[in-house]
């Protein structure tokens, strides 16, 4: 049974096995299905496809079997995807974009066609922002010392990817890219991922500060949950209508991300109102679900 309270996931990925990708995602995606309502969650940001997964086609179809849950958001290419393809996708049933890898800048001229197609259509489009994670994360563990850790170390060292290296840069993927994005497209609403990502916190708090349709996740695991307490970024240096949730990260964790973040919240003593808009209506009024209501409006 679900909790009363709402919780808008921005940023739940398609599950991948990603050491047998050839594998049935099926059993993944009903253990994810699972296991976000177990944890409370009322609708997801759906990340699937195109990009390091299966087509948008077939994750779709995965998709469209739990609507109470998921809204289907398309992982893109921008090198690729033509103002033509998002049409198609649309049509498809997707509702949403997310980025993440790109080969140049977010920002790049290039891509403005894509996202003059992305307003016109009312796609939101969430953005990784900052250093790309995954395998170890050196500031809380080592090979040396932490037996898991180095078994990560050898799968990583004997993949194709270690032998192949591959073109990314957190230096492509910034909050200030969002400002240009936002003041040539003011109607695109786009969301940036990790609160802009280590090393980007300050970025990401001007342009939320100023530009009205850019919003920031706070998704990113108890690094982030640590920096958004000490460096106050949580309703001081970004306001609290700016702020998502997301998940990002392993079904079984979800809970108790969620737990964390309760107890961040107390901790903080953020009035009630205010989680609730951070939890649910900020989320929510991105992808219609709920109506936008300003000061003085009926």
């Amino acid at each position: 049974m679900r909790a009363t309270r709402k919780i808008f996931d921005i940023h739940m990925h398609f599950p991948r096995n990603w050491e047998k990708p050839e594998e049935d995602p099926a059993p993944l995606v009903e253990n994810l299905y699972e296991k976000a309502v177990a944890a409370g969650i009322t609708k997801a940001n759906f990340l699937c496809g195109g990009r390091w997964g299966i087509s948008h086609e077939e994750a779709m179809r995965h998709a469209q079997r739990h609507p109470d849950l998921w809204i289907p958001t398309a992982m893109i290419d921008p090198e690729t995807t033509t103002p033509a393809r998002l049409v198609e996708l649309v049509e498809m049933g997707y509702q949403g974009l997310k980025m993440i890898g790109v080969l140049r800048d977010y920002d790049c001229p290039d891509y403005f066609p894509m996202y003059e197609k992305a307003q016109e259509l009312n796609l939101p489009i969430l953005l990784h922002m900052g250093v790309i994670g995954g395998g170890i994360d050196y500031a809380i563990t080592h090979p040396r010392r932490d037996p898991q850790a180095a078994e990560s170390y050898n799968r990583w060292t004997s993949s194709p990817q270690m032998a192949q290296g591959r073109n990314m840069s957190a230096m492509r993927m910034r909050p200030f890219h969002l400002d240009t994005i936002a003041n040539n497209f003011p109607r695109l609403r786009l969301i940036g991922a990790h609160l802009g990502g280590t090393g980007n916190y300050d970025e990401a708090a001007s342009v939320a500060r100023w530009r009205h349709n850019v919003f920031f996740d706070f998704s990113g695991g108890t690094t982030i949950e640590r920096h958004a307490v000490e460096r106050g970024l949580i309703g001081r240096e970004i306001g609290y209508e700016k702020l998502i949730f997301g998940s990002d990260c392993q079904p079984d964790s979800i809970a108790d991300h969620i737990r964390r973040w309760d107890a961040i919240f107390q901790l903080l003593d953020v009035p009630e109102d205010c989680r609730e808009r951070m939890w649910w209506l900020n989320g929510a009024e991105i992808y219609g679900l709920e109506p936008a209501h300003w000061v003085g409006s009926k």
